[in-house]
């Protein structure tokens, strides 16, 4: 048995600490001490689709299609983002997709990669 706390998202035993964060190996969740996600320097506390903490210059990955407009395609799952910057907002993440260019993106439809 370890001495970490259990996964407070799936449960699992086998949490470890990483640069002052609690991660869950299996699930993929972070957060800090006390149980809750951490805030970044800032004060934004802006949560991936799975629930993992955001930070500026965090690389992501797209999880659902996004019809972008005035594009000639969507944006297909999968599609990785790096260097995003978190802004406040409904659509609380700046970063640039290359053959897309400057955007704006919201924080459930993508994952920390």
């Amino acid at each position: 048995m370890s001495d970490f706390p259990q996964c407070p998202k799936c449960g699992s035993e086998y949490a470890y600490e990483d640069q002052g964060m609690m991660v869950c190996p299996d699930c993929g969740h972070e957060w800090g001490p006390g149980g809750e996600p951490a805030e970044s320097p800032d004060g934004l506390r802006v949560l991936d689709a799975n629930g993992n903490l955001l930070a500026d210059g965090d690389a992501v990955t797209v999880v659902k299609g996004l019809k972008v407009k005035g594009a000639f395609s969507d944006l297909k799952v999968g599609t990785k983002v790096k260097n995003i910057r978190l802004v406040e907002g409904d659509h609380n993440i700046d970063c640039k997709i290359p053959g897309f260019g400057a955007m704006r993106l919201k924080s459930e439809f993508v994952k920390k990669a």
